[in-house]
């Protein structure tokens, strides 16, 4: 791969399954689409109901210092897989590592309590997220060729959040929402109280 002139921005890209790094901007085809940004204040809900179709195969959220109304909190998802109701049954995992400020405690595992298997309810992102003023959490979550009818829809997260104990939490959440009907909607949420502020984007990723 050449590289750009001098100075130019660096640029990673998904492409033919794997990342490009890329220097030079002139040959750039729009393959990573930011399609709708919603911020949250005193939220009960952030949900993106439309534009999740075939245009797509792979679509990307990002969620940017989701802070919570109320103290130690896990940040949910949910998918609507073509009815109103948010409600896909779900079979998912999620390990997380944490370690205090106080550098005195640190764990890492299976969080065996956070799971779905074959459920219908909210999948948390996040672990005990707190609501100090300087509290949150940030990730992504990925979900993949949500319009398929024929195939389960997979999707993964990673997330940090500062929680209610002055720790860094670090959760890994992966699963399948184990439908044959399209995945047209997601949703997001804390586990109890409002998202008191945050944004939450959306992006379309192509793969060739």
């Amino acid at each position: 791969m050449g590289r750009g002139p001098v100075g130019a921005p660096a640029i990673i890209r998904y492409v033919n399954n794997s990342l490009d790094l890329v220097t030079d901007v002139s040959g750039i085809d729009g393959s990573m689409k930011l399609i709708t940004t919603e911020t949250a204040s005193s939220s009960d809900l952030v949900t993106f109901d439309s534009d999740i179709d075939s245009t797509y195969p792979i679509y990307l959220f990002k969620y940017i210092n989701c802070h919570p109304a109320t103290n130690n909190v896990a940040l949910q998802v949910n998918f609507r897989d073509g009815s109103t109701a948010y409600d896909a049954t779900k079979t998912t995992t999620l390990f997380a590592a944490a370690h205090n400020e106080a550098d005195d405690a640190a764990e890492m595992g299976y969080a065996s309590s956070d799971d779905i298997a074959q459920g219908t309810g909210f999948q948390g992102i996040t672990r005990g997220t707190g609501n100090g003023n300087d509290e949150s959490c940030s990730g992504e979550l990925w979900l993949f060729d949500p319009s398929s009818t024929t195939f389960v829809k997979h999707f993964i997260s990673e997330s940090n959040n500062y929680n209610s104990n002055t720790q860094s939490n670090h959760c890994l959440v992966g699963g399948y929402c184990n439908v044959t009907a399209a995945i047209d909607g997601v949703q997001f949420k804390f586990s109890s109280g409002n998202i008191d502020t945050g944004t939450i984007k959306m992006y379309g990723i192509k793969d060739s």
